[in-house]
């Protein structure tokens, strides 16, 4: 058993390392630069620019959930067991989803920062004396605060649209709920003729105490979120503890059936514990 999991590990670096020295199309490559005039194959390693951008390139291609296997084939060489190779795998989907949400959440955020750039670009460009049609088009240039709607609500304000209803169109995008006062703002000037700057500033004020507070709340839950990943992370301490007193923790966790017993029973307990603390951080911060 020992010896198929080296000889996957072996085939599984090779992989690897045919992948860094430039693929299955390598050859393809040379042979497009040798027509292009790229030089002569051959002719020497390459420098230390092109290693960078390949380093940079691969980094970019690389993406954190590819950890768990690594890891995984890992624990299977040194364990003798295929276990962990399969519970690396496993954990990839989750991974992506946790990578996905977190850039989804800083997509939203930084969107809402773009609104409130906008109200207060905007404001300022009604007080120096432009039409609101011309400021609207001039404070989204620069802030970028209406996103992929942009094109939507310019001409609408360019062409006599309505462009509250615009606006309006454009809050559904996550993190844009600002617009949605500043299409208010827009209707009430247009129709009732009120300062349309002055409320511009209220809003600008209300949006930036919202984040803010949402920002202090965050504060304030980094600390129950990094005790409960230290508690999870308490087993591989004790895992390595063991095996730095001899007592080859992985395989009685592997290769026996109380050991099996206590890793599916601990493994289950510590996917609840993290998804129930995660879910109260959540809650509060929806609240």
């Amino acid at each position: 058993m020992m010896g198929e999991v080296t000889a996957g590990a072996a085939v599984a670096c090779l992989g690897v390392a045919v992948g860094l020295m430039g693929g299955p199309y390598s050859g393809a490559r040379r042979a497009q630069l040798l027509l292009a005039g790229g030089g002569a194959v051959g002719s020497g390693p390459p420098s230390w620019p092109e290693l960078a951008g390949e380093l940079r390139r691969l980094r970019g291609r690389w993406r954190p959930e590819w950890w768990a296997p690594v890891v995984g084939l890992a624990l299977a060489v040194l364990g003798a067991s295929v276990l962990p190779v399969v519970a690396g795998a496993a954990v990839v989907p989750l991974l992506r989803r946790v990578r996905r949400a977190g850039r989804a959440r800083r997509a939203r955020e930084g969107r809402a920062d773009a609104v409130i750039a906008l109200c207060g670009a905007l404001a300022g460009e009604v007080r120096a004396g432009r039409q609101p049609g011309e400021a609207l088009q001039r404070a989204a240039q620069d802030s970028g605060g209406l996103g992929p709607a942009q094109a939507t609500v310019l001409a609408a304000a360019r062409f006599g649209g309505d462009v509250p209803r615009a606006l309006a169109a454009a809050a559904r995008q996550p993190g844009a709920d600002g617009l949605l006062g500043l299409a208010a703002c827009w209707r009430v000037a247009v129709d009732q003729g009120a300062g349309l700057a002055s409320g511009l500033d209220r809003l600008e004020g209300a949006l930036r105490a919202e984040r803010d507070q949402r920002a202090d709340l965050r504060a304030q839950l980094a600390g129950p979120r990094s005790t409960a990943v230290m508690l999870a992370g308490l087993p591989i301490l004790g895992l390595l503890l063991g095996a730095a007193l001899g007592a080859d923790p992985l395989h009685v966790l592997l290769h026996t059936g109380p050991g099996l017993g206590c890793l599916l029973v601990g493994g289950a307990l510590e996917a609840v514990g993290m998804w129930w603390a995660l879910r109260i951080v959540r809650n509060a911060e929806a609240t």
